[in-house]
């Protein structure tokens, strides 16, 4: 079976993390890496009580907003303990099909939890929306004191190929390997230097993403089974019974890549880089690594849990973010008929998992990146 690249494709018109709420639900691992990331965002936007306003902070590739809200509440919170009465305007960022209308609710109280609802308990914050990618710029030169992204920046601008060997570029070879390499170090650079555009002086940006850590592990493959690696078998199996064609097999190809730290740190490493004259610097790079909270608790259950309700509870965080791109993959087929086959492929899945649950998690990691835009 050849790897040679196809076209490229711009799977973002059709991207989407599940709506209504779905996502934030059924994502507690990614919140609980947000969670640890509150003390970078409130060293990199201090309280400066009597200073000039406002303060222009951006969240990139928010989703709905559910899982970075806390850390949200917590940084506002606390610049308002500290006397720091300045506005907050906060823009949150996404793809044009993402589901906004929940951000919007749930950070007025009229979802979620409402104490948690920054917008309606504090006054001088308000909340913004942008419906476009964080591969270009996105706010004007020299505007904003303080960016986050987690849990969004492996994401690229276009597939630059498919994979008919697997579905995502951690599992391919050859010219397709190369061909998502050279895309991610491009995409990273656009990001970077969009970043550097938007900036203050002084402004720094935390970016917690899925990255490949020093011991060769990426999201769910920790040790035990290789979710991605399940994700082909399964959809593999599936084409060997003439349920779906090779071509849609290809199709399923996340436009993703995870950067190993010594990618992502590279071009802040080089004085001479584009992204070094642009006045970014890199201030500190680590890696995090988080347990999948759904396998944590079945562990904890000591056998309260059934293997088929932590079947039950896994694939539903598998499935929030993943869905859209199997989905995407059946475009040609009736709704009805693909809705039926991404169902179908999650149960096999979820039935696996119950089987035998030994060594299915989804374990976070995360390379933790901050950097500040150099004074003038």
């Amino acid at each position: 079976m050849s790897d040679a690249p196809s076209a490229p494709r711009n799977p973002q018109a059709g991207l989407a993390m599940r709506g209504g709420g779905y996502y934030s639900e059924r994502t507690r691992g990614a919140k609980l890496v947000i969670d640890r990331a509150l003390p970078l965002a409130q060293a990199a936007a201090p309280p400066a009580p009597g200073a000039a306003g406002p303060l222009r902070f951006a969240d990139y590739g928010a989703a709905d907003g559910g899982t970075s809200r806390e850390m949200w509440f917590s940084l506002i919170e606390g610049l308002r303990a500290a006397g720091d009465d300045r506005e907050i305007v906060l823009t949150y960022t996404d793809l044009p099909s993402n589901d906004f209308s929940t951000l919007f609710r749930t950070m007025q109280g009229l979802q979620g939890d409402p104490d948690l609802a920054y917008q309606a308990r504090f006054d001088g914050v308000y909340v913004h929306g942008c419906g476009t990618g964080f591969h270009r710029p996105l706010f004007p030169a020299g505007s904003l004191d303080f960016g986050f992204s987690a849990t969004a920046m492996h994401y690229l601008s276009q597939t630059p190929c498919d994979i008919p060997t697997h579905v995502h570029a951690v599992g391919a070879e050859g010219a397709a390997a190369e061909a998502f390499a050279a895309q991610a170090a491009a995409d990273w650079e656009r990001i970077l230097l969009a970043r550097a555009h938007e900036l203050k002086p002084g402004g720094r940006l935390v970016c917690v993403n899925f990255g490949i850590d020093g011991q060769g592990r990426w999201l769910g493959n920790t040790g035990g089974v290789d979710m991605f690696g399940a994700f082909a078998e399964l959809w593999a199996a599936m084409r060997a019974r003439g349920e779906i064609t090779q071509e849609e097999f290809a199709r399923a190809t996340f436009a993703q890549y995870y950067r190993t730290q010594a990618e992502f740190t590279a071009p802040l490493d080089d004085p001479d880089s584009a992204v070094s004259r642009a006045g970014l610097r890199l201030l500190s790079a680590s890696s995090l690594y988080t347990r999948c909270p759904y396998e944590e608790a079945f562990a904890r259950s000591d056998g309260a849990m059934s293997a088929a309700d932590f079947a039950a509870s896994l694939i539903p965080t598998m499935r929030s973010w993943s869905e859209t791109v199997f989905r995407s993959a059946l475009d040609a087929r009736p709704p009805e008929e693909a809705a039926a086959l991404v169902d179908a492929f999650y149960q096999a899945y979820e039935d696996r998992v119950a089987a035998d649950p030994a060594g299915h998690a989804m374990d976070y990691i995360h390379i933790v990146l901050e950097i500040e835009k150099a004074a003038d």
